[in-house]
């Protein structure tokens, strides 16, 4: 890391974070005894039906379109940085929810990490629901749309994900703003637990941004 990176991530709060997250490894169980690799991760998947869902769905030069997630080693390794940054590779059993969900990676390994993990998606990809199937994780068919209430799961959740977000209404004239997140937010938090969390990823809009300076605040003030 650059000197300029680390002044800006002390400039931002982003050291703290990362302290207090490596302080939570080395202080907290692990979930696993061996480290947890890309590798090892897709060596556990069965082979003879990976390879049958690469032989239906696979195309040489995806580019942005969905067949891109079948290229495991790098899908693998962005869920396993992202289970590791909310430092579920640490610690108790949580219950989690991943919206979105999409070909299940993230959730798999939160899975392989001793985890109770639940999906949330469309059913408009085959390619996904047979990648759900095969890594044995649990799905429910729903589309998040602005002012409607997600289905209700019969539990909490100790953490609810979301990445990648284009529930929002990406790259459209329908974009979200402090009125939909609200909603969204106000009902989730209908479905964690006493001190559960969410974590939002998003994509970048036509502009090139995430979202807008109206959007930074509003999710500051609701404790981001």
């Amino acid at each position: 890391m650059r000197l300029s990176e680390k002044v800006k991530k002390l400039g931002s709060g982003k050291a703290l974070e990362s302290a207090l997250r490596h302080l939570r490894r080395t202080t907290a169980p692990r979930r696993l005894g061996l480290p947890l690799t890309p590798e090892r991760l897709i060596k556990s998947i069965n082979a003879d039906g990976l390879e049958e869902i690469r032989r239906r769905h696979a195309v040489d030069d995806p580019g942005e379109a969905w067949p891109k997630y079948l290229n495991l080693p790098m899908w693998m390794d962005k869920n396993l940085r992202r289970v590791r940054d909310l430092g579920l590779d640490a610690g108790g059993r949580r219950r989690v929810l991943d919206l979105g969900c999409g070909a299940g990676y993230f959730l798999y390994i939160c899975q392989q990490l001793g985890h109770e993990t639940l999906g949330l998606d469309i059913d408009e990809v085959p390619m996904f629901g047979e990648m759900m199937t095969l890594l044995g994780l649990r799905r429910v068919i729903s589309r998040v749309q602005p002012f409607v209430p997600l289905p209700r799961f019969g539990e909490e959740f100790d953490l609810i994900t979301a990445f990648m977000i284009c529930f929002n209404g990406h790259k459209s004239p329908g974009l979200w703003r402090r009125e939909e997140w609200s909603f969204f937010l106000d009902d989730l938090a209908t479905q964690l637990s006493p001190r559960g969390r969410i974590c939002l990823g998003f994509n970048q809009e036509e502009d090139g941004s995430f979202y807008s300076e109206d959007l930074r605040r509003f999710f500051a003030d609701r404790g981001a």
